[in-house]
């Protein structure tokens, strides 16, 4: 399992910057959470070993037959360690040391999706195999361990007198969702992880997808890729290059919510989305985090927190620079999508396009500012904040009617006038 190197050449980094990233820069993103990846996996052996934990020596089974099919079937692997839950579940292990066996569970699902002759055992935890990649199988309680038998024609699971089969045909079996879309040749697949249990960390994951459920989310797909392929095509494009995962979100009171996290590269959680401008939109939202998060792997942005803390037009609370740095990102990665989105609507839908456009740039400009100013920005954060800055600045001086203006100006002021009765000091 070889490790490469990564740097952002200079005309990367200020495409990143200006809030794009064609496919060659997304990729080599992608190369370095590979690597990324690799590293955490290395870190759970090599600290289960350290620290004499029982189940080292499975741990080291394990490890040894993932590199061992690598070498035949490296799509096979690679599809498994890359899996956005994998990352989170290793950095987790090295953290805690706990659920190291799980790394049994990597080889099985490598295993299987390679088709080598092999058997090994599993840990169960409450009933569940969990497959990482693949989906989830339902023993029952009471079984802490199973085998799992591969050969190029399937595999079965054994688990004392019980033999269950990872097939669709299997009642005890749950796949993950596959979903797709195309539109004018330009397609997006990707996995509905609702079962892993490092699917995404710290948010509110719901219970799995009902059919029903699978099938809406499969037609919100399609209506929001033809949204962005005709509309934001160079989007669209980071969108498929990035994202390979959903993870519902259990609903939120009011709206909609998303997340993503940095151990979870890859990978969009939210709830049930209302519509398709609502995905397309919280897809640009969150493809931006994710590559901002993989471009803090590879260059220091900001640093060392201080305390110090900043008003976010996005957030009801104070927010640390590196916050801040993130939530910037996303918006411009917003305002973009309003910006084109605005020419494609007419009567009120597009005055409110207008006054999402007209808000959003407003906000990211301020808190680009912000950051510019606060000190907490090292030398190449401080470039990429000012390839922001220019990108905001050229909007800016794009007109919007004044309905717009108008209606985001309203929204702006009443955020600032809650966050400061909220917050205990105007920053």
């Amino acid at each position: 399992m070889n490790l490469a190197e990564h740097r952002i050449p200079a005309a990367a980094f200020d495409e990143l910057a200006s809030g794009g990233g064609g496919t060659a820069t997304v990729e080599r993103l992608r190369a370095g959470q590979r690597s990324r990846h690799l590293l955490l996996l290395r870190g759970v052996l090599d600290t289960t070993r350290d620290a004499g934990h029982p189940r080292w020596p499975e741990v080291r089974r394990a490890y040894d037959l993932l590199a061992s099919v690598q070498l035949s079937h490296p799509d096979a692997v690679n599809a498994v360690l890359h899996h956005p839950a994998v990352g989170a579940w290793a950095r987790h292990t090295i953290q805690t040391l706990e659920a190291p066996e799980q790394m049994s569970a990597l080889a099985a699902a490598a295993a299987i999706r390679a088709g080598v002759v092999c058997e090994l055992d599993v840990a169960v935890a409450d009933g569940v195999l969990n497959l990482p990649s693949l989906g989830r199988l339902s023993i029952g309680h009471g079984v802490t361990t199973a085998t799992v038998h591969c050969s190029a024609d399937g595999a079965e699971v054994s688990a004392g007198d019980r033999f269950l089969q990872i097939s669709d045909e299997e009642p005890a079996w749950r796949p993950l969702h596959h979903l797709s879309a195309q539109t004018g040749g330009e397609r997006i697949e990707v996995l509905v992880d609702d079962v892993d249990p490092h699917r995404m960390p710290g948010s509110a994951v719901r219970d799995p997808l009902t059919p029903q459920e699978a099938a809406l989310w499969q037609d919100l797909l399609d209506d929001g890729w033809d949204l962005l392929v005709r509309n934001h095509l160079p989007m669209a494009r980071q969108v498929s290059a990035t994202i390979t995962v959903f993870t519902p979100l259990a609903p939120p009171p009011d709206g909609m919510s998303s997340a993503t996290s940095r151990e979870t590269f890859g990978c969009v959680a939210m709830s049930t989305p209302p519509d398709a401008h609502a995905l397309a939109v919280t897809l640009a939202h969150e493809t931006q985090h994710a590559k901002l998060s993989a471009l803090l792997d590879i260059v220091a942005l900001t640093r060392p927190d201080d305390g110090s803390r900043y008003y976010a037009p996005w957030r009801p609370d104070p927010r640390p620079a590196a916050g801040l740095l993130q939530g910037t990102y996303a918006y411009v990665g917003v305002t973009d999508f309003w910006e084109r989105q605005r020419h494609h609507e007419s009567g009120e839908p597009a005055i409110r396009a207008n006054a999402e456009f007209s808000r959003w740039r407003s906000a990211a400009r301020l808190v680009a500012g912000t950051l510019l100013g606060s000190g907490a920005l090292t030398p190449a954060g401080e470039s990429f904040v000012r390839g922001m800055a220019r990108r905001l600045d050229e909007w800016g001086r794009e007109p919007v009617p004044a309905a717009s203006a108008a209606l985001a100006e309203g929204a702006a002021d009443r955020h600032r006038s809650l966050w400061r009765e909220r917050n205990t000091r105007d920053l």
